[in-house]
């Protein structure tokens, strides 16, 4: 018997205790025969076949099957409909996931087939899951080797009314719908932004690019690095706080960073000054090796900055990013292997760039830090959102 600390307005009952295998039934999927026969996947009449690997998001519990087993494999294996709780039970075990349709599963998953008693599918996906990860908890390693029938069946859940499971499992439902909308929102943005960036910069030699804002007419032109950006190195600073760099992010400022990074206050007077909006070049590459700097600031006098007049920062800085610059032109001025890379800076000042008008740039950096934008936007919302799943998961059941 208990209570949750959090519950939905009218529901003030105990929840009850009882044992899995009192409440479901349940039961391994199977190998299609013989396994690993291609002519048991795919073809005509072939359908959705989960297997381990599909179940591997731990916030979203809705499966997505990669495979297919073809019509001929279906009598002998084993089919689960539509909302069926599945659980893994080989790799990493204990994910659940909910089915979307009809599918059939492999012998690796574990299907609930029925409930013996009135239970909410969704609020007993979640109460699985919940348990399986206090098991996780308790295993050596935080992480459960190997389950069986006769443990699952012993596991205690926490069970209230049929009305308030329902209540608990659309809430959870309706957190996962917003969470995986603002992550596909997320991710189409981003990709979006990669095309844009594509179309948007000449390639193969072109002059011009494939996709422009209207008003701009001109030629391209290709310039050294060295041509529109100028190394300058400007000392005894002490006036500017030390900032951190961010592989892809920028700088922060290294008061404000979760990083535990150390640094002789005394020897500030040797920090290089960097502006903000210019380019700080990393010695050591990884991917790139090149950032924008967010703020006026302090870096370490191992890191080299450069300055360009009548740019935009933001247009270059998605150019620096691009696999184009980094797979292709900036490599041949790369030395080192792994981790020991460096870039050779007087090779990185010959590499032609593109160049345009700064007013062209500037509608291009507007673009592009709009897409930023939205992507920031998405991925604080969905970080926001598993945040409040967990806490809710932690406090709405017993």
């Amino acid at each position: 018997m208990g209570k949750p600390k959090i519950r939905f307005k009218g529901f003030t009952v105990d929840w009850e205790q009882r044992k899995l295998g009192d409440v479901a039934e349940y039961r391994r999927g199977s190998f299609p025969q013989p396994y690993g026969n291609k002519e048991w996947y795919d073809g005509e009449g072939a359908m959705p076949f989960v297997q381990v690997a599909d179940v591997t998001d731990e916030m979203n519990l809705v499966v997505n099957t990669k495979q297919k087993i073809s019509k001929l494999a279906q009598p002998m294996s084993v089919y689960a409909d539509k909302n069926t709780v599945l659980v893994t039970l080989q790799g990493s075990i204990g994910r659940v996931a909910i089915t979307q349709y009809g599918v059939f599963v492999d012998r690796t998953v574990l299907i609930f087939e029925k409930y013996k008693e009135k239970i909410d599918y969704i609020f007993g996906a979640y109460i699985i899951k919940k348990k399986f990860i206090e098991e996780a908890r308790k295993a050596p390693g935080g992480t459960i080797k190997t389950i069986t029938k006769e443990v699952l069946s012993d596991f205690d859940l926490m069970l209230p009314d049929y009305k308030e499971q329902m209540k608990i499992g659309r809430y959870f439902q309706n957190l996962d719908h917003l969470i995986t909308l603002h992550q596909r929102k997320c991710d189409e943005t981003k990709k979006l932004k990669k095309y844009m960036l594509q179309k948007m910069f000449p390639q193969n030699g072109m002059k011009v690019p494939e996709i422009r804002f209207e008003g701009f007419t001109v030629d391209w032109e290709q310039r050294k690095l060295g041509d529109v950006f100028q190394e300058y190195s400007e000392k005894n600073h002490p006036e500017f706080q030390v900032l951190t760099i961010i592989q892809g992010g920028g700088t922060v400022l290294r008061e404000e960073s979760d990083r535990n990074l150390q640094y002789d206050k005394l020897s500030l007077s040797g920090y290089k000054m960097v502006c903000e909006n210019d380019f700080i070049v990393h010695l050591r590459s990884f991917e790139g090796g090149l950032e924008k700097s967010n703020h006026n600031g302090l870096i370490s006098p191992a890191y080299h900055t450069f300055h360009g007049d009548n740019i935009d920062s933001r247009f270059y800085y998605s150019y620096f990013r691009s696999y184009e610059f980094i797979k292709h032109k900036l490599v041949p001025h790369v030395y080192g292997i792994r981790d020991g890379r460096s870039i050779d800076i007087d090779g990185m000042k010959t590499i032609k760039i593109p160049y345009t008008s700064c007013d062209e740039q500037k509608k291009i950096g507007d673009y592009i830090e709009s897409l930023d934008t939205l992507i920031t936007l998405h991925q604080r919302k969905c970080d926001e959102l598993v945040k409040i799943k967990k806490y809710m998961l932690q406090n709405m059941f017993v």
